[in-house]
């Protein structure tokens, strides 16, 4: 007799996972045994991206090297609750068995104890010597970032898929999960203390039906102050906040939380294949490494379980050049201006000079130092590292005003920023004025021997003017 369990039970109906031919021993009779127990073997899988190829579950065991290219899901946890009443040694439990559906098994398992356990490393969970009966499987523990899969019911035994004339006692299910992935980027080129830098997060938007709930959380850290948010899909289609989603930052915590409505969700559900993009915008306030982790909460309950999955950690860093001024004698030297270009073109022509909270002009202390703090990273951009050193973001400083009695420096000088300590980065020598060398004095000694001399320079053409005016009268 070929009975179809209501609501999609059976694990056949259900197709839970793809399963290929070659199972456990049946038992070789055309009766059930009601002496005999049974084994519920659940594996466990990633839900993969492409069609596998794999039939339909059939509650036989599959070659495990068919399996290879899926990701087996460990920490997963099962609850396994016989549902009362159902005897299936006789016609009339199956027939039971048959008017029963998820919901109302579930109804009829409440407060029921189970058999719970959990997945190993390779997805795989055995519930053994159990009584023979109907079963109500659910998870109950579901990685991070995923979808539960959905409840089901089991017989155990079942009819042998492959002979259809003998009970299959061990049984076994590959429920799969849809885990959501998650991505964090910084767009931070370029950029000093007081810019605006972007961060965008990515998540999956979950498959195989319109999940119940959304929700993006970014805790920015307190060096960053919040400036916009928006959210879209990365294929192009454009949400509207206040209608698809909504936008919240705490400013206790400066946290920010979106959540998508009802006709968001819709969205989601029409466009699997793309991916939910949330651009937050921030004002960079202070100096540092500056680290922003996201969570992505796919569903319900992976709200109600605080159970989300985490972005990589994406980093801005910004630092400070330390400039110790000295002249040949490593004496320290105080009044020497500077100003910083990002490149050499603007240096020699001192145009754009970067500035940092309003200023733009850097002096020299009593102690020699000056402290330029704010500047991006040279070996790290848009949460990139670089490298090699020859591919490293310059600076360029330029004096622009030297201290009393020095020589401005006659070029500007590149630098690499890669830390946001105060250690002297750059120690910087000033030549005395002329090289130190004297020009002629003009005062003391050396006037009264200019004098001097121009004096008899004058009188001695003086009389040359006189002589020749006599000469040309006598030719008269």
């Amino acid at each position: 007799m070929a009975l179809t369990f209501r609501g999609s039970a059976l694990v056949a109906a259900l197709a839970l996972a793809a399963v290929g031919v070659g199972g456990s021993p049946a038992v070789a009779a055309t009766t059930i045994d009601p002496e005999s127990v049974a084994s519920l073997s659940i594996h466990k899988f990633q839900h993969p991206e492409t069609t596998t190829g794999l039939p339909t579950s059939n509650g036989t065991e599959i070659d495990p090297s068919a399996l290879t290219g899926l990701t087996a899901l460990g920490g997963v946890g099962f609850t396994a609750t016989q549902v009362p009443g159902i005897d299936l040694t006789t016609n009339a439990g199956w027939s039971s068995a048959a008017e029963l559906t998820v919901d109302t098994a579930a109804s009829a398992v409440a407060g029921l104890p189970g058999l719970s356990g959990v997945t190993a490393a390779d997805g795989q969970l055995t519930f053994s010597d159990l009584p023979l009966g109907l079963y109500y499987v659910e998870e109950t523990l579901t990685p991070a970032g995923a979808r539960a899969a959905a409840p089901f019911l089991v017989t155990l035994p079942l009819t042998d898929p492959v002979t259809s004339g003998e009970w299959l006692y061990d049984v076994h299910v590959y429920p799969k999960n849809v885990i959501t992935t998650a991505g964090k980027t910084v767009t931070d080129a370029g950029t000093k203390v007081g810019d605006v830098v972007t961060w965008t997060i990515t998540g999956d938007i979950p498959v195989g039906g319109r999940t119940d709930a959304y929700r993006v959380v970014d805790p920015l850290d307190s060096r960053l102050e919040h400036v916009s948010t928006t959210a879209t899909l990365t294929n192009g289609t454009t949400l509207t906040a206040g209608v698809h989603y909504t936008s919240v930052l705490d400013v206790a915590t400066n946290t920010v939380t979106v959540d998508f409505t009802a006709e968001g969700l819709d969205v989601l559900a029409a466009n699997e294949g793309a991916q939910v993009q949330v651009v937050i915008e921030t004002t960079v306030l202070e100096a540092g490494e500056i680290e922003n982790i996201a969570s992505i909460f796919p569903n319900q309950p992976s709200i109600d379980e605080g159970n989300p999955v985490v972005t990589p950690p994406a980093v801005t860093k910004f630092g400070a050049m330390t400039v110790q001024k000295v002249n040949s004698d490593d004496q320290v030297l105080s009044g020497a201006q500077f100003q910083v270009f990002t490149s050499l073109e603007n240096a020699r022509t001192r145009t754009q000079p970067v500035a940092l909270g309003g200023v733009s002009t850097w002096t020299s202390a009593q102690d020699g130092l000056l402290t330029i703090s704010g500047l991006g990273y040279s070996n790290i951009v848009d949460n990139v590292v670089i490298d090699d050193p020859a591919d490293w973001v310059q600076y360029y400083l330029v004096e622009v005003v030297a201290p009393s009695g020095y020589e401005l420096l006659a070029e500007p000088i590149a630098f690499t920023v890669t830390s946001d300590d105060t250690t002297v980065d750059l120690t910087i020598e000033n030549t005395e004025a002329n090289g130190g060398f004297e020009l002629p004095m003009t005062g003391a000694q050396g006037v009264t021997t200019i004098i001097a001399a121009g004096v008899l320079l004058l009188v001695g053409a003086a009389a040359l003017s006189i002589r020749s005016r006599r000469s040309s009268r006598s030719d008269r």
